[in-house]
Formats: structure tokens, C-alpha cells, sequence
């Protein structure tokens, strides 16, 4: 090992036994949480009573609000905000970038006789004026068409965004055009959220259940990798792509299952907890944390919320994780596939639909064959997802989830449900009348009488299907960790509205002049909607192993789609259903629907391009001349040895910098040439450059395995996964 090589392990070594920040004081859980946003707590303490149910409504309800408050409202948040130190304001909103973005504003406004004072008016806090033309629009603002639009989003908290230094007032907004359309992925949320209210709302009145909101509610799962950033900076595919270009696969992997739920290191830990304790005060409920499979891959993952809060939690996740990391000298990977070869990280979409007074709508009870409102739902789901395969795809596509579906417990692109022994069984049962039984959960004798009695669920789960029922809920696993999910969602809810529309229809001709009050009544109404619909879309289910190349073949003979890359999945977007149901329901107009297909083209095409750009000059410059320097230094081994394994090995390198040049050669001519269009480019990248970029690498892990470590010039996967 040489000196340089040892000195950057011992640096990272330090680090993790004495170079952290002091300890922080643990956070009182019940005190603490919420402290930096402006929620229901803060407000019924300096809002007028009026002033405090009407955003009460707002947030939990839905319900529209009196613009006249606004002033109150500003004027109360501007005061709990400069009380915690803070000088700016910003409107916070999401960008087609897939990051967060916002324009800070300072409180402070001029006074009679030079003085100032601070001020955050109710025009101030309700629009903010962005520059539209400078974010991703997909054509619906040119360059000299800048003016653009943040709406305040009452219905997620204001929060403090703090550091050493001081704080500002972040304050959720939608973000659209001069001429009202979305240019964000909040705006379409809402608007999704809204719709599913509506059908939703239309369906359960058919039970004879009358309630003022139904709305989404997420959990999501984020996985991610820690690695030293000693090591990070010393690659540069990590810097520029989030994810390693090159490198040869360790000896030592995940294939001893060691890491998974493992001890988590004191570093790591000592991150979590600095993490953790940031997330409870911006009122984020933050629940698990272990170790993935993967070395250096953690997870985190907060409990239920409405799906427009959750979303902005998530990127606040995504943040905060990031930013503490640098703390404990480490960057957190969130690129969905930083190393080739083990577990890809995601970010499980689990999503079910609930009422405002508490119902969730996919709780199957204890017998879900006599739970006609569950069964509803449920079918409902089934044929969402059956219907718009192309869509769900669609809503994960990026070029860095490409690396990590169907690989390593990532399900594949072919979009399937499972449902689990019991909910498949009285689906079994649906085909030829009434279900007249539910399997039922048993109990686990451990074989130790001092070992309690388990009790065991009525179906297994499955970690290699992309939409899971997993007891009261669904889980989307397909979406990928550095994603927000603001647009599977969208999908989600959009989909579901569809098919809650559509069935309610059915139902209500089914039930006909019969009394849904009546249990047999209704019971039989669902049962022929039910039957009826699952007669389309039974080819959806799958119990088995997604990953087996047969169920790809079963697939392909059921009919369902295999929209294996982004650019597969995002030429699906002019299909006239995808453009009509966004349309119909009101969440994205044609246009604005369009713009998101020339948006997601475009970044794949940029995307791919830096990481062609970033992989040639790596190849050129640091891994060639560390070949070749090896080559000559056996060159010169060789004059005058008769030694057989130095001219073994020197063939060995001559050939593996032969197949450099050749890939490099490759890249180039991919790279050089044009398709025209944007999606044209895209196709080509996807069908050229791609796998030129995989001839390259394949030839640069190759010399990696030959060249000496004090000549390599970039850290290891062994560095960079094992090294805390």
C-alpha cells in the first residue's frame, strides 16, 4: 500500500474515533418536535381564534381559505420567526428539477429617517415572483417569457431552516407560470389529491358513509449510502454523477448477508442521531433506521402522513441527511446506484387512502370477504394499476433508477401486483361466486416454552414485486432514492380517481333501486363490480419471484408492458389515455403533461452526457497513464529476465490497454454522433452511448484487477464501502 493510499485510510480512520463533533444533547421528543415549523401549535398560540380554525380547515380539511387573514397570518409567522433568530424569508417550492429550490428575501423594510423595520406582509407570504424561464419547463415559458408565480400551500407547515450562523422562514408554495401552468411537482399533487378526494367521496356516499375529505397518505422508505468524503473527492464520477463510473467488484460484497440490520457504527450512528434529532424539530416523524444489505447503505423511514406533507418531508429528508453527513466528515450517496454489483438504493412508496375522520380505506379487517368497502378499494387499486402500468413506469423513469430496477431487490420494470395467500385466495374465490372465507393468521410456537407465542400473519410478504399489498397499504417499491415522489404519487391518486369513477358508476347501476343500507344488498352490488373488473385485470397479479427470467416470458404472454429504460418508458407519454386522463380529471393539461415528457427526455440526454464526459476523462487521464505506467515499469522488469510471468502479465496489460483504446474510441463515435430531436438524443444515448460507456468501464475494471494499488489512482470499492 503506499504512503498516499495509507495516509488517506488513517484520515478516515480519525475521523471515526475522534474527529466528530461534540456530542449532542438527546432531544426531548414530546418537547422538541415541531419546534422550527409554524403547525397547528405555534398557531392556535398567536393566531385570533377565527384566524386558527380557518387554517386548521385549510390543513385538514381541504377547505378553501379567506385571503383576508393573510395579513394576521404574516404577521404572526414573521414575529415566531425573527423570535428564533431568523432574517429572511424564501418560498420554498419544487422545481421540474427534481430538487427544491427558493429566493430569499430579508424582513427588514425602510423607515421615515433612514431607519428600518421588519415586515412580512400578507402579499409577501401569499406570491413570490421567481424567475420562470431559468427552471426546466418544458417549452411552456421561453427564454424571454420569465415571469413566473409561487402560491403559498397553507396546507403544509412554514418551517426554520437553521445553521450555525442564523435562520430563514422556508415557506411551502406551489410554483407556476405567468399563465397558470404547473412548472413544479407540488401543484399537480394537490390537484391529484383534490380528485381523488372527490371520487372517492362520490363512492363512499354509494356505502352510505358521508365524511368531508379522503385523501392519500404516504410513508416512504429512504435508502442511501454513507462513504468518507476523504474518498468521495478523490472521485470524480462521485462529484460530478453521484455514482461510481468504474470500479472492480471487492472480494468482500454483500454476499455474507452481515450488514443487513447489523450494529450500526459509532460514526453512523453518531450521524443518525444529529440527523434524527434535525428532523423531529422541522415536525418530521422520523421512526426507523437500520443498517440495508448493501455495506455502507443505511435506511430511514418516517411513519404515515398525507401525501403533500410527506412529499415535503421527504426532501427535507433528503437534505437534512445530506447536510448532517458533512458533519461526521462522510457524503450521503443518494444515487440509485452508486456501486455496480450490490443492492441499488430506493425510496418505498407505501400509499393508502384515508378519511378525515380516521378510516383507513384499505384496512381489510380481520375477514376481508365480508369487508365489501375494502374489497371495493382494493379492486380499485388492482385495476389502477392494470390500466396504467405505462404510468407507474413512467413516474420512476430516470436514467440513475435504469442501474438498479430489476437487479439486486430492486423489482423489475415490468409493473405487477401481489396481494399475499389471503386477498389472492378470495380473489380465487371471486371467479365463480361470493367469497365466503378469509384465511386467518395462526399462532407460532417457537419451541421454547419461555419464548412468547407469535402470532402469524395470513400471507408472506414479497421484496421482489414492485406494488405490494403489505397489510393496509401498498407499496411501490419501483421508485427510485434520490427521486421526490411527488410524481408517483400523482400517478397514483390520478389512477385511482379513474378507477373509482368508473367503478362507483358500475356500482351505483348495480345496486340499482336497492338499499345499500341493506348488507346483502350491497354486499352482492360489490361482488359483480368486483367480478367484473378482476375479469380484465387478473393478468396484474403475481405471487412468485419477479426476478425470474420466466416470469418475464409469463408476462410478455399476459400482455403486460416491459418498458425496460427511460427512454422505453418516457416515448410512452403521447399515448392518447395518458394525455386524457390527466386531462379529464384536471391535475395536468396537455401541455402541461407534454412539457414534463420534453423536461425528463432532456435530463436523461444531459445526464448521460456528463457521465460520458466525466467516464473519457477519467479513462484518459487516470487510469490509462497508471497502465501504462505499470506497463513500462514491466517492460523494463523484463530486459534482460527470462522471468515467463512478467511476460504473462505484461501481455496481460498490453491487452487490457488495448481494449481501453478501443472502448475510448467507441465512446467518442457514440458521443460525436446526433439524433436531432430531443427525443431522438435520448434514444441514441440509451442505444449507443450507453453501452459504449459499459465497454469503457468494463476495460478500465479490468486493469484495475492488474495494476498495482500504489499505482491506481482512484479509491477503491473496498476503500470506499469498508472503510468508516
Amino acid at each position: 500500500m503506499s504512503s498516499m493510499t495509507f495516509a488517506h485510510h488513517v484520515a478516515a480512520a480519525t475521523k471515526a474515533s475522534g474527529g466528530m463533533p461534540p456530542p449532542l444533547e438527546p432531544p426531548d421528543l414530546e418537547f422538541c418536535f415541531g419546534e422550527r415549523t409554524f403547525g397547528p401549535v405555534e398557531m392556535r398560540k398567536r393566531l385570533p381564534k377565527q384566524v386558527f380554525q380557518s387554517m386548521v380547515a385549510a390543513m385538514e380539511k381541504g377547505a378553501a381559505w379567506d385571503s383576508s387573514v393573510a395579513d394576521i397570518v404574516a404577521q404572526a409567522m414573521k414575529e415566531w420567526a425573527l423570535e428564533h433568530g431568523a432574517t429572511h424569508f424564501a418560498h420554498w417550492f419544487q422545481p421540474l428539477t427534481g430538487a427544491t429550490a427558493a429566493k430569499h428575501d430579508s424582513f427588514l423594510s425602510p423607515s421615515i429617517g433612514g431607519k428600518i423595520v421588519t415586515k412580512l406582509s400578507g402579499a409577501d407570504l401569499i406570491q413570490g415572483e421567481p424567475d420562470a424561464s431559468s427552471f426546466p419547463g418544458g417549452g411552456l415559458r421561453a427564454t424571454h417569457e420569465a415571469r413566473g408565480y409561487t402560491a403559498w400551500d397553507p396546507t403544509s407547515p412554514a418551517f426554520l431552516v437553521k445553521n450555525r450562523n442564523g435562520c430563514y422562514l422556508a415557506i411551502p408554495t406551489a410554483f407556476v407560470s405567468w399563465t397558470g401552468e404547473a412548472l413544479d411537482h407540488k401543484t399537480p399533487l394537490l390537484r391529484s389529491i383534490d380528485t381523488l378526494d372527490r371520487q372517492a367521496r362520490r363512492v363512499l356516499k354509494l356505502f352510505g358513509i358521508n365524511v368531508e375529505r379522503v385523501y392519500s397518505t404516504v410513508g416512504t422508505e429512504q435508502e442511501y449510502f454513507l462513504i468518507d468524503e476523504e474518498y468521495f473527492y478523490r472521485r470524480p464520477d462521485l462529484v460530478n454523477c453521484g455514482r461510481t463510473l468504474i470500479g472492480a467488484k471487492p472480494p468482500k460484497g454483500q454476499q455474507l448477508d452481515d450488514h443487513y440490520f447489523g450494529d450500526i457504527e459509532e460514526r453512523m450512528m453518531a450521524f443518525m442521531l444529529a440527523a434524527e434529532k434535525e428532523l423531529y424539530l422541522l415536525g418530521i416523524p422520523a421512526k426507523t433506521r437500520h443498517n440495508e444489505v448493501a455495506p455502507g447503505q443505511y435506511e430511514i423511514a418516517p411513519v404515515f402522513e398525507d401525501s403533500n406533507r410527506a412529499t415535503d418531508h421527504q426532501h427535507l429528508i433528503m437534505r437534512t441527511l445530506a447536510r448532517a453527513a458533512r458533519q461526521y466528515g462522510l457524503v450521503c450517496l443518494l444515487h440509485e446506484k452508486p456501486f455496480a454489483g450490490i443492492n441499488g438504493s430506493g425510496k418505498h412508496n407505501n400509499w393508502s387512502v384515508s378519511t378525515d375522520t380516521g378510516l383507513n380505506l384499505l384496512d381489510p379487517g380481520p375477514t376481508p370477504h365480508s369487508n365489501p368497502l375494502f374489497m371495493f378499494f382494493c379492486t380499485a387499486v388492482i385495476r389502477s394499476v392494470f390500466k396504467h402500468q405505462d404510468l407507474l413506469r413512467i413516474s420512476v423513469a430516470s436514467a440513475a433508477n435504469d442501474h438498479r430496477l430489476g437487479a439486486n431487490e430492486a423489482p423489475p420494470a415490468i409493473m405487477s401486483v401481489f396481494l399475499g395467500e389471503q386477498l389472492s385466495n378470495i380473489y380465487e374465490q371471486l371467479k365463480d361466486g361470493p367469497a365466503t372465507s378469509s384465511m386467518r393468521g395462526s399462532k407460532m410456537f417457537l419451541g421454547v416454552t419461555g419464548l412468547p407465542t407469535l402470532p402469524k400473519h395470513a400471507g408472506d410478504r414479497n421484496r421482489t414485486s414492485p406494488f405490494a399489498f403489505t397489510g393496509n397499504k401498498f407499496e411501490f417499491r419501483a421508485v427510485g432514492s434520490s427521486q421526490s415522489v411527488s410524481f408517483p404519487n400523482v400517478v397514483l391518486n390520478v389512477a385511482m380517481a379513474e378507477s373509482l369513477d368508473v367503478m362507483g358508476q358500475a356500482l351505483a347501476t348495480a345496486l340499482g333501486d336497492g338499499d345499500p343500507a341493506d348488507e346483502s344488498v350491497l354486499s352482492d352490488a360489490v361482488t359483480r363490480v368486483v367480478r367484473e373488473v378482476m375479469d380484465e385485470a387478473r393478468p396484474i397479479l403475481f405471487e412468485g419471484d419477479n426476478y425470474d427470467e420466466a416470469w418475464h416470458q409469463e408476462a410478455e404472454r399476459r400482455g403486460l408492458l416491459n418498458l425496460r429504460t427511460t427512454v422505453d418508458a418516457l416515448e410512452r407519454m403521447t399515448d392518447r389515455k395518458n394525455i386524457d386522463i390527466f386531462e379529464y380529471y384536471d391535475v395536468l393539461s396537455e401541455r402541461e403533461f407534454l412539457a414534463r415528457q420534453e423536461v425528463w427526455l432532456e435530463q436523461y440526454e444531459m445526464n448521460i452526457d456528463i457521465e460520458a464526459e466525466t467516464l473519457d476523462a477519467i479513462a484518459r487521464t487516470q487510469v490509462m497513464p497508471a497502465a501504462v505506467a505499470y506497463l513500462n515499469a514491466l517492460i523494463s522488469a523484463s530486459a534482460g529476465s527470462g522471468s515467463h510471468g512478467i511476460g504473462i502479465a505484461k501481455s496481460e496489460v498490453a491487452s487490457g490497454i488495448d481494449d481501453l483504446q478501443a472502448g475510448l474510441a467507441a465512446l467518442s463515435k457514440a458521443m460525436a454522433a446526433h439524433g436531432g430531436d430531443t427525443q431522438a438524443n435520448a434514444r441514441h444515448r440509451c442505444d449507443h452511448v450507453v453501452p459504449a460507456m459499459g465497454q469503457v468501464r468494463a476495460a478500465c475494471d479490468a486493469l484495475e484487477r492488474l495494476v498495482p494499488a500504489h499505482l491506481w489512482p482512484l479509491p477503491t470499492y473496498q476503500d470506499m464501502l469498508f472503510v468508516h
